[in-house]
């Protein structure tokens, strides 16, 4: 089957936003709420085990602060906890977080050569207009993002959603990610997958992957057809 459309992870894939982009922007959004809690990049590595910042919160407090979890009003204490923390990310963007390598490049090279782009995130829409300028975000048609599924990446739902409102099967498309996380995710829907982990993720465990690369740099349309013709329509059948 012809490729089709190309759907893209945000954070890693896209710009390296970790560990100075959320990372300062939780730490920020905690001591606006009087919080004496400091993601250092050490930790903030072991939290990305866990994806969506709400859940992340959540994970963080079970072991290192339990009491805050037991205030009967903890759910929109997080998700205020959140809000604020967004606000701070958009401001971190506004000075400017570069894309990867290849990144910009390949988008439009992709959608002068026909190809439909998607996203496929569990970061907030908020956070992806905040990190992409108008004219790269326009360059996709459908973005999943946030709490548009209830199950997040290891789960397969927001491809799958993806997937759905493309009205395209994962044969016809290619994912684009750099977690372990995220792969599995992408693997469950059905979509061959290129990895280009960052320094939090180059230890992940990436088997099934159909290609591991430092970044975009040197990926191109008809390598990209290429990589999909391996994957679904030759013999190797990987």
């Amino acid at each position: 089957m012809e490729l089709q459309a190309l759907i893209f992870d945000v954070d890693g894939t896209l710009a390296d936003t970790e560990r100075d982009g959320h990372r300062l922007a939780f730490n920020a959004a905690f001591a606006e709420a009087d919080l004496a809690w400091n993601w250092d990049p050490a930790l903030y590595g072991e939290l990305l085990a866990v994806t969506g910042g709400k859940e992340r919160i959540r994970f963080f407090c079970e072991s290192h602060a339990p009491d805050f979890l037991r205030q009967a009003d903890v759910e929109a204490r997080i998700r205020e906890l959140h809000a604020v923390k967004t606000r701070h990310y958009g401001a971190i963007c506004a000075q400017g977080i570069p894309l990867r390598p290849g990144v910009e490049a390949l988008l439009r090279e992709a959608r002068a050569a026909g190809l439909r782009l998607a996203i496929a995130t569990t970061t907030t829409a908020e956070n992806i207009s905040a990190l992409l300028a108008p004219d790269l975000r326009a360059l996709f048609e459908t973005v999943g993002a946030g709490d548009t599924v209830p199950n997040k990446k290891p789960a397969p739902d927001i491809y799958l959603w993806v997937l759905a409102q493309l009205a395209l099967p994962a044969a016809a498309c290619l994912a684009l990610e750099d977690s372990a996380n995220g792969l599995k995710a992408a693997l469950a829907a059905g979509l061959a997958t290129v990895v280009t982990p960052t320094a939090y993720t180059r230890d992940h465990d990436f088997s099934g992957a159909l290609a591991l690369l430092p970044d975009l740099g040197r990926v191109s349309v008809p390598l990209l057809r290429h990589w999909h013709w391996v994957a679904y329509d030759s013999d190797k059948n990987l």
